[in-house]
Formats: C-alpha cells, structure tokens, sequence
C-alpha cells in the first residue's frame, strides 16, 4: 500500500515537472514531433508508360494503381540521364551527373562508340567517390535507421571487386543494412542463386523481386519504433528478362505486347510493392511514411514500345529520360492528385532533406529543388528550366552525344558533334516529330546558349573529336 502511495505521488510530481517551465525531456519531446518515414522504391528501366495508371491497357499493377490514387502522380517526371548510374548518383547528391562527372553507366567502355563516330566519349568516373554527403548520411545524422535494399551500380568495376569497390558500397554511404548493393548493373539470375555478392543465400528458387521484399518488410518490422530511410531499388524490371512462369503464361496469349516476360515481370514487381505497402497498413505506418515510387531511366526498347514518347533508354529523348513518378504522404498530399511540373532525379535530395526537417550546409552545392511546395499545392518551383548532359556513348548504341534543356513547354537537344539544335513543343507534340528549330530560330537560339551556360557552370565533361590513325 505504501509502495501504490509512493508511486502514485512519484507520477504527480513527473507530471508537474513537465508541465513546468524547466526545459524538461518530456517537454522537448512534445515539441519535436517525429519526423516521417521515408519509402522510396525505385525500378530498374521501367518505361513511362509501363504501368496501367499511365495509360497501358496491357498492363496489370492494381498495387501501383492504387498508390497513385492515394497520392499524387507527376505526368513531367524525368531522370537525371537516360541511363542508370548518373541518375542514382544524382538522387545520392542532388548534384546533376554532369557536375559529378558520372555521366554513363558504370563502367564507360570505349567499345560502345560507332566505328564512324567522329567524337569519342567524355571522361567519366565510374564511382561514387566517399567524399559526397549522400542523403542516406543526413537523414542517419538525424536519427533514420537506413537500408540499402537491392540495386546500386555506384561502387566501381567489376575488376575492383577484391580490392575498392566493397569499400564504396551502400554501408560506407550512410546506410545500417545493405542487401544486394554492389557494382552489378543487372544480377546473372532472378532465381536463386542470384550471383549478386551482396546478398547472402537463403531459398533456391526464390524470386529475386520478392526476396527483396521480404528484406524491406523486414527491415520495417524491425525498425518501426523509430524513423526509417529504406532505398528499395529494385533490379527488376531490368535484362535479364525472367519472371515467374504463371505469370509468363498469363501474359503469352495478350497480343499486342513486345515481350511477355517483361509484362510478367512487371506485375510481379507489383505484387512485390502491394506486400510492402500491406505491410505499411498492417503495422500502422502508413499514414507517417512518405513513399516514393520512380524509375531511374527509360525502358529498354528492345522489350516495350513508349509510344507516344520517341526513343527509348539511352536516347535525350522524351523515351529515354520521362519516367514514371507516384509520391504517397497522407496529411500532406491531396489523395488523387495530378502534378504536371517538371520536376527531376535531383529534386529528391532537398525534397527529403525538408521532409526529415534537416537543415542545408549554405554552402553545398545543389542541383535540385524541393518538391514540397508541389505535394502541399501551395505555390510554383523557382526555376526555369531543367538540364540534361549525355556525352557517353549507351551500350545499347546508335544514341548521339548532346545535352538538353526543357524550359516551359519546349525542349531543345543540342548534338554535340556538330553544334545543330532539335526544338519541340511537348504540349502539342510529346512524340518529338516536328522539329520547330527554324520556325522558332529566337527560342532556340536563347535556349542553347542557356544550356551552354549551365554545362560551363557545372564544370561538364565534354567530348572529344576522334584522332584518325591514317
């Protein structure tokens, strides 16, 4: 009885103390809310119009569908460059590819340009150096458990594996957990052993898109008691082409598709992201998590047809660099919401930086923009204008090396060999088939001399002409 009365009388004086003007824990609790979790899924090569809710009627992804419906999804969505590596480097930095000077795919090989080429491609690094504040390192500052859930393809060369390039992997990046992370731009099998050095043998057979799930779920259950940062990059929908066989058999009798495994592929990946986001419901984190959905480039045209875009990854085109983008945060996005600004891969950075209440250095370079005045609807971005800098050859051929700039509703390509413009209005003519360069010679003029401002500020790597042997 004497212990009850004590314990009663040890509560009332807690309670008066932090009730009281004394900065007390309790009270400085109170008055920092916890900052939201942060889900950002993102899919390897996934085209602009590879989902149902983006217009293609072939497709099935009621789990994407619906996150769409839930949050706000952006028809002006683009990656950083039209293929993967700059683009995961820029959404690490918020600095464009061509001011990291990663600029291709990792690693660049000379054996990509055209045997008629009369330029030869820009210098670029094939690592993320460990120098760059990445967003994973803010938000671990700021009290986010991290993970790294598969694809990152920024930590070297295949033939730096024994030597530097564990060293720049996801876990010396700012992140608690890496699975799958390493230099492989694509894994040797879907299907267990996956051949990845970076995820540890588990179940033979098992589908890589959805043991990648199962470690993001993990990882949530583990660490719902405190803010958590999960990069869920998945190597999915990327080469090779496997999925499991129902659904391949599913698709094979769906005319109209270009490759049934990719369609396969993709509804898989959707199973996989509706689990994720069940689990979200079912822990009750839902309505403090910020999910991100996004590609890190265009699709590979050998698997899909992007009609109405032009081209496809590897290309400045409208098919190489617009990518699908859905963003969920209940309470601070209108459910439903379309958003037609374009916006860009190193938008993320300050966008989360804000969403996690953490605060700029001045002084660091930026090449993004926070997207929150875009989810809350309460006003315009800055800028005028968003760059592109392509001076690499793709490994899929045949692209041309240039730069691009979109500024309102046109866009201009430059070709770096020759100096010439292309000019498009992508209101009226998102395919890219009417070049409006000698219609608007004024517009074009401004905006190519915009871009060659931007890539001499940026410090970019430019190509170089061929040296004949003859």
């Amino acid at each position: 009885m004497l212990r009850t009365g004590f314990n009663v009388w040890m509560c009332f004086v807690a309670a008066i103390i932090c009730l009281g003007t004394l900065p007390s824990a309790c009270a400085q609790q109170a008055a920092t809310p916890r900052p939201p979790n942060i889900l950002f899924i993102m899919i390897d090569d996934l085209g602009w119009t590879d989902l149902h809710c983006q217009g293609n009627a072939l497709l099935e992804t009621p789990n994407i569908d619906r996150l769409a419906t839930q949050g706000m999804r952006f028809t002006d969505a683009y990656a950083a460059a039209p293929v993967c590596s700059p683009t995961r480097a820029a959404i690490m930095t918020g600095l464009s590819p061509a001011r990291l000077a990663i600029t291709n795919h990792i690693p660049d090989q000379k054996r990509f340009q055209p045997d008629n080429a009369t330029l030869r491609s820009a210098e670029t690094v094939n690592f993320l150096a460990l120098d760059y504040v990445t967003i994973a390192e803010h938000l671990k500052r700021a009290g986010y458990a991290n993970a790294f859930i598969g694809k990152w393809h920024l930590s070297g060369t295949r033939s730096e594996m024994k030597t530097a390039e564990p060293k720049r992997r996801p876990e010396f990046q700012g992140f608690d957990r890496n699975v799958g992370g390493c230099c492989y731009g694509g894994p040797p099998s879907y299907f267990e052993p996956y051949g990845i050095p970076s995820i540890e043998a588990r179940q033979d057979g098992a589908y890589l898109t959805d043991r990648l799930a199962d470690e993001t779920i993990d990882f949530i259950r583990k660490h719902r008691d405190r803010p958590f940062f999960i990069a869920l990059w998945n190597y999915t929908v990327h080469w090779p082409m496997q999925a499991p066989q129902p659904l391949i058999d599913k698709y094979s009798s769906r005319t109209g598709l270009k490759d049934t495994r990719y369609a396969a592929m993709i509804e898989a990946m959707d199973g996989a992201v509706g689990r994720i986001l069940k689990a979200l419901d079912e822990l009750e984190l839902a309505e403090e998590t910020l999910v991100v959905f996004t590609s890190d480039n265009g699709a590979f045209g050998g698997v899909t047809d992007l009609t109405p875009l032009r081209a496809a990854k590897g290309y400045l085109y409208e098919g190489g660099i617009r990518v699908p983008l859905i963003v969920r945060w209940p309470g601070h996005i209108e459910p439903g919401s379309i958003c037609r600004t374009p916006v860009i891969s190193m938008d993320f950075y300050p966008t989360l930086l804000e969403v996690a209440g953490i605060q700029r250095q001045p002084h660091e370079p930026l090449d993004g923009e926070s997207l929150l005045p875009l989810f809350k609807q309460t006003g315009p971005l800055r800028r005028t204008a968003i760059y592109f800098h392509y001076p690499n050859y793709a490994f899929h051929r045949g692209n041309r090396l240039g730069g691009a700039i979109r500024m309102g509703d046109y866009k201009l390509i430059e070709r770096y060999e020759d100096g010439s413009v292309e000019l498009y209005n992508l209101a009226e003519d998102i395919g890219e088939q009417e070049d409006l360069s000698k219609q608007k010679p004024d517009l074009a003029r401004e905006m190519k001399a915009q871009l060659d401002r931007w890539l001499r500020e940026t410090g970019a790597k430019m190509p170089k002409p061929v040296i004949s042997s003859q």
